[in-house]
């Protein structure tokens, strides 16, 4: 191991996935005597309700670093990010560490990476090798670069072993611990149970639907997005939806003039114990959100993903998730069957079991004992 000094590992956080993530591992590294963490927040996702409240609810500590970097298009954003990293990875504050560890597959996940392997720091993706095989998302070419240059590949499913291995990824470098969004959800019941939103939003268990899109390809086309709005629309006729809106969606929803008053309530982003609260105790969940797919097959709560593809495969396969993109038909069919006799019955895959980020932790002790 390092002779008299713990491993100093630097964790980039930017945006709301991230922070799920994040909480469980920095938990994991800290109880440890070996990890010193510090913690870099990009300020890729500057709204208080997605950022502020998430950190409160999930007890993540104050971040070590704040880069500010705030909105722009994708190359600006992930200029800023590198930038502004550089800057304090090569800066005289003794803040170097001997690790990077990213999550997930957003911009703030590949600037960092490159940010560090060009700096020859080793770099740990930890959801790597996950893979929807559509390049015009812009998470898959995170996703695909991250993993090319990273050092530990920390995968929550075999198909992205698979992936990984078919990409010509060393086996050594493959790891697969689980899941570390789930030991967030699982760590966090009696918080999210003790949540008052269905109280404050006048809901009854099992009486609602809950409805969330961001993705670009759903929602930056106004077209595409007001048709979607549509089906929305459609399935409450049969039971209401309550939509917290994204703060891309919101801007969407403007552009696209569409009336929010009919038969879908929209409300304000939520924090982590609200909104997973809402998603524990719905009918079902129309989504176009990744992490949203996992944590309702842990919960058994029906999902139809409002995608062409997804790239948490094991979420179809063994979960409750079913990927029915915007066909009118096919989404209105998936809830009369949740409806009528509930629907799809899951099963909760492999290693999504809490304890992901403690596996993730014994494997980089392990190797820097040996340096």
């Amino acid at each position: 191991m390092i002779s008299d000094r713990k491993i100093r590992v630097m964790l980039i956080v930017g945006a709301r996935p991230n922070f799920m993530k994040a909480a469980p591992l920095i938990k994991a590294m800290n109880t440890s005597p070996f990890f010193d963490v510090v913690l870099v927040h990009t300020g890729q996702h500057y709204d208080a309700n997605m950022s502020d409240d998430f950190f409160n609810d999930l007890d993540i500590p104050k971040p070590d670093i704040s880069l500010g970097v705030g909105s722009g298009t994708h190359a600006e954003q992930t200029a800023k990010i590198m930038m502004a990293l550089e800057t304090s990875l090569v800066s005289s504050s003794g803040l170097k560490p001997d690790l990077v560890m990213v999550v997930g597959d957003v911009n703030s996940t590949i600037a960092a990476a490159l940010t560090a392997k060009k700096l020859h720091i080793p770099v740990a993706h930890v959801e790597a090798g996950l893979r929807s095989f559509d390049e015009k998302m812009p998470e898959e070419i995170n996703r695909v670069l991250t993993d090319r240059i990273s050092d530990f590949l920390f995968t929550t499913e075999k198909s992205a072993n698979d992936n990984l291995q078919r990409e010509g990824v060393p086996q050594n470098k493959i790891h697969f611990t689980g899941n570390v969004m789930i030991d967030s959800l699982l760590k966090n019941q009696k918080k999210i149970d003790a949540s008052k939103i269905l109280e404050k939003e006048n809901l009854e268990e099992k009486k609602y639907g809950v409805i969330t899109l961001h993705r670009p390809s759903n929602v930056d086309n106004v077209g595409d997005f007001a048709k979607l709005i549509t089906v929305s629309e459609k399935v409450a006729e049969k039971i209401p939806l309550i939509f917290p809106v994204h703060p891309r969606t919101k801007n969407q929803l403007k552009e696209a003039g569409i009336k929010t008053n009919a038969g879908i309530r929209y409300i304000e982003p939520l924090g982590y114990a609200d909104f997973m609260k809402l998603v524990k105790n719905a009918k079902l969940v129309l989504t176009d959100s990744g992490g949203i797919q996992e944590e309702t097959t842990v919960l058994g709560i029906p999902c139809i993903t409002l995608r062409d593809n997804t790239e948490r495969p094991i979420t179809v396969e063994v979960g409750t998730n079913i990927v029915t993109s915007s066909d009118k038909d096919k989404i209105m069919r998936e809830v009369n069957a949740i409806l009528t006799d509930g629907g799809k019955k899951g099963n909760v895959p492999m290693y999504w079991d809490g304890k992901a980020s403690e596996r993730i932790v014994e494997i980089i002790l392990n190797h820097f004992r040996k340096l």
